[in-house]
């Protein structure tokens, strides 16, 4: 079964999550368009809710009253699975007076948070973490910049950062080691920040941020890539994505497809707050494999299984260094990716960092495979069955609600 079709993804779930969540520190009233349905964006939104900022859902979207810093004293968050809301949320409570306590589901327990809470220690903001995780407590108050190198590229470290900077005094000094997502930097220049790079390093002051009237969240490319990838290796596929977000951060996967000599046509559609348009890949025989450098890695780091499969049907040894970090998601992906489309006769192995597939393999699905209520493993499994025609039970395949619930609506629309 093929796919074929144009498909509009979910709006962004990182912008969304900035959106909502930079909201705390903004004035003004904004109308938000295509904001992210998912359920960890709704973490954010309801965290935000919780603590001061106005917001309501209805058929026109989103609209948001920033609460220009005046949020509760004190707040129990529940952050669901999302690190994101965590991790953010901590840089941003470190600079309002108060007590915070953010907490999560089982999965993001198990996540790192004390390197988020080092360099926040370092301006000023008292974060006990139990044992490295949640629960997350935040005593934030008066802070003072910092010159900080990330020891990971990591968008999330980044911006818990910059979010921290913006309140504090004097300069607040941030080096990558190689580029991640801009989503913030893009939205704290955009609402007034003071913010620049200079000699490869960022800098923000203290800053009075201001909501724009309006904004248009362009679709999620973490999305859209699980069908455009799909396209490339699943025969008498074309599929269009439109709206889709373009920002080079996050189009890393697109620059591995065209190595691999996938046929892809880009077409711009707008340029505010971010570059988006319509993708279409189509599928393409007798892909070859490629080695995917760690320095490109934060710019596809969601779209690692999904391009594993891509490389089970590819010529060739594909090599994907310095992954480690999935290890850290909300499932161990490189052993997922590994055990599981190992059972479907995939030939991936694990050395380290780094993700190592064989390709082309001759795939089958057995009568069960395992999520483990990861939705990015989910979204790449039930795309794999579909490429071998099978339709196997595949536990934990609801929690493509955490960043997509309307994945199987847009799997049905493509297949029909």
């Amino acid at each position: 079964m093929s796919l074929k079709g144009a498909f509009h993804p979910p709006g962004d779930k990182s912008i969304s999550h900035r959106i909502a969540l930079m909201a705390l520190l903004a004035s003004g009233e904004c109308s938000v368009t295509n904001f992210s349905p998912c359920a960890d964006v709704g973490s954010s939104l309801d965290a935000v809710k919780l603590i001061g900022v106005g917001a309501r859902v209805d058929e026109n979207g989103l609209t948001v009253n920033g609460a220009a810093g005046n949020i509760s004293k004190s707040a129990r968050i529940d952050c669901g699975n999302s690190g994101t809301t965590t991790r953010l949320l901590m840089g941003i409570l470190a600079g309002r007076q108060g007590d915070f306590v953010l907490d999560g589901d089982a999965s993001l327990r198990k996540r790192p948070m004390e390197r988020v809470a080092i360099p926040l220690r370092a301006m000023g903001a008292v974060i006990d973490c139990t044992e490295g995780r949640l629960p997350v407590t935040v005593s934030g108050g008066a802070l003072q910049g910092i010159e900080y190198d990330l020891p990971v590229a990591s968008a999330q470290l980044k911006s818990a950062v910059l979010l921290a900077g913006i309140q504090g005094a004097g300069v607040t000094s941030v080096r990558e080691p190689s580029a991640s997502r801009d989503h913030t930097e893009r939205l704290l220049q955009s609402w007034g920040a003071r913010i620049s790079h200079v000699s490869g390093r960022l800098l923000v002051e203290n800053s009075a941020l201001s909501l724009p009237p309006s904004l248009y969240v362009p679709g999620d490319a973490s999305s859209a890539a699980f069908f455009l990838c799909a396209a490339a290796i699943i025969p008498g596929s074309e599929v269009t994505a439109e709206q889709m977000l373009l920002n080079p951060t996050r189009t890393g996967f697109l620059e591995v497809l065209k190595r691999m000599g996938a046929q892809i046509e880009v077409q711009l559609q707008g340029t505010e707050p971010e570059p988006r348009g319509s993708v279409t890949v189509r599928f393409t025989p007798n892909l070859a494999a490629c080695r995917v450098s760690p320095g490109e890695i934060p710019a596809l780091v969601d779209e690692v299984p999904i391009l594993a499969l891509v490389a089970t049907q590819s010529r060739g040894t594909t090599v994907l260094e310095g992954v480690g970090e999935l290890r850290l998601k909300e499932s161990d992906r490189l052993a997922a990716v590994a055990s599981q489309l190992g059972l479907m006769g995939a030939r991936i192995t694990v050395d380290g960092d780094v993700l190592i597939v064989e390709g082309p393999s001759t795939l089958k699905a057995p009568e069960l495979l395992q999520s483990y209520s990861d939705h990015r493993i989910a979204m790449t499994l039930r795309l794999a069955a579909l490429m071998v025609g099978a339709d196997p039970v595949i536990e934990g395949e609801e929690s493509t609600a955490i960043s997509y619930p309307g994945f199987h609506d847009t799997l049905w629309e493509l297949t029909r």
